[in-house]
C-alpha cells in the first residue's frame, strides 16, 4: 500500500455539488465505508479505493462526469468518447488538441486550451462558469488531463509550473501530490505548464490498451495521485519497501547518493521533512489496514514502529482528530 490517503476536503467538495441539488449522499457515503460524522473532522482521510469508487457512485447517480459542477451534466461515457477521437493522434499535441475541441462542442463546458508559452506548453482550465466554489472540478480537471497524457506517451510529463487564479487555499499543503511543481496562487488563469518536447512524442497506446485504461479512469486517476519522480515520492517509496525497517535519513540518503545535509536542505525547499513524510506513510499505512480489519490495533502500532499502542493512538489522533478505535468504528 504506497498510495497516499485522501484528505476529507476532498471528499466534501466531490459530493458538494450532489448536496446542493438536492440529493442525499449520507446512503452512498455509507455503501463505501465513509460515515458522513467522518467529514465532519477536517484532519480525517479516506482511502484512495474508497474515493475512486466514490466518485463512480456520484456519476453513476447524477448522470453526470463534471459531478453537478457545471452549468449543464457531462453525460457518463463523455470522456471515453473523447479518448477515442484522439487515440488514433500521431502525437500529444494533436490528441490534446483534438481533446479540447471535443469539449468545446458542449454549451457551457469548462474551457480547455492548449497553447505555447516560449519552450513551454500551458494547459489551462477557465472555471469561471462553474458552480464550483471549492475549485474540485478545476482542479481534477488539470489532474486528469496530466495524467491521461502522461498515459498516452508511456511516461510521466514533467510538470513546471500550476498556477490557479485564486487565493491559496487552507488544505493547500495536500496539493503537494496532486502537483508536484512549484504552485502558485492569485495568478490571471489556472493552468499546467510543461516543457513543449512533449508535444512531439508519439502515442504509444492503442484502441486495445485503451479499453483497459477505460475501466477504472478518470476515477482511478483522480483517486491515485502520485509525485512522479520528485524527491517527496522517491523517499516516501524508499520508506515503503520495508516499513518494519523503517530506515532512517542517513540510509535513504545514501540510497539516493547524497548526504544527509543535502537531503535536509531539499525537503526544506520543497517544504517538508524527513520526520513528516514518515509520519505521513504511517498515518497512511494506518488508515488502510483500519478500514480492512485485518489487525488488532495494538499488533499495527508494533507494526508501524511505536513502542506503545498508547504512543500509537497519540499520533494517530494528531494526524485524523480521531483515535484508531473510533476511526475503526466509523470505518465500519
Amino acid at each position: 500500500m504506497s498510495e497516499a490517503t485522501i484528505a476529507s476536503h476532498f471528499v466534501r467538495a466531490a459530493i458538494g455539488g450532489a448536496q446542493r441539488k438536492g440529493y442525499d449522499c449520507s446512503m452512498v457515503l455509507r455503501q463505501l465505508n465513509i460515515q458522513p460524522a467522518l467529514l465532519d473532522e477536517p484532519r480525517a482521510r479516506i482511502t484512495p479505493e474508497q474515493f475512486a469508487l466514490l466518485i463512480q457512485q456520484l456519476w453513476e447517480m447524477l448522470d453526470d462526469e463534471y459531478l453537478g459542477l457545471g452549468k449543464y451534466p457531462s453525460k457518463r461515457g463523455t470522456f471515453a468518447m473523447m479518448c477515442h477521437a484522439i487515440i488514433h493522434c500521431r502525437s500529444l499535441e494533436k490528441a490534446l488538441s483534438r481533446g479540447c475541441l471535443f469539449y468545446s462542442l458542449f454549451p457551457q463546458a469548462p474551457s480547455i486550451q492548449l497553447s505555447h508559452e516560449g519552450d513551454l506548453a500551458c494547459l489551462t482550465v477557465d472555471g469561471s462558469a462553474l458552480d464550483d466554489p471549492e475549485h474540485f472540478l478545476v482542479e481534477s480537471l488539470l489532474v486528469i488531463w496530466h495524467r491521461l497524457g502522461s498515459w498516452l506517451i508511456g511516461q510521466r510529463i514533467r510538470l513546471e509550473e500550476a498556477t490557479f487564479n485564486y487565493v491559496k487555499p487552507e488544505h493547500e499543503p495536500h496539493y503537494q501530490l496532486l502537483f508536484p511543481c512549484p504552485r502558485h496562487f492569485n495568478s490571471p488563469r489556472t493552468c499546467l505548464r510543461f516543457h513543449k518536447r512533449y508535444l512531439t512524442m508519439p502515442l504509444l497506446q492503442d484502441e486495445r490498451t485503451l479499453k483497459h485504461f477505460l475501466q477504472h479512469s478518470p476515477a482511478d486517476l483522480l483517486a491515485r495521485p502520485d509525485g512522479g519522480h520528485s524527491l517527496i515520492s522517491q523517499i516516501r517509496r524508499l520508506l515503503g519497501r520495508d516499513c518494519n525497517q523503517w530506515p532512517d535519513l542517513e540510509s535513504i540518503a545514501q540510497k539516493m547518493h547524497m548526504s544527509p545535509q543535502t537531503l535536509r536542505r531539499h525537503l526544506r525547499e520543497e517544504g517538508s521533512s524527513f520526520q513528516e513524510l514518515k509520519d505521513n506513510l504511517r498515518r497512511d499505512l494506518a488508515i488502510y489496514h483500519l478500514s480492512r480489519d485485518e489487525v488488532s490495533i495494538q499488533m499495527l502500532a508494533e507494526q508501524l514502529g511505536f513502542s506503545e499502542p498508547s504512543a500509537f493512538h497519540r499520533a494517530f489522533k494528531k494526524w485524523t482528530g480521531l483515535t484508531p478505535g473510533a476511526y475503526r468504528t466509523l470505518e465500519h
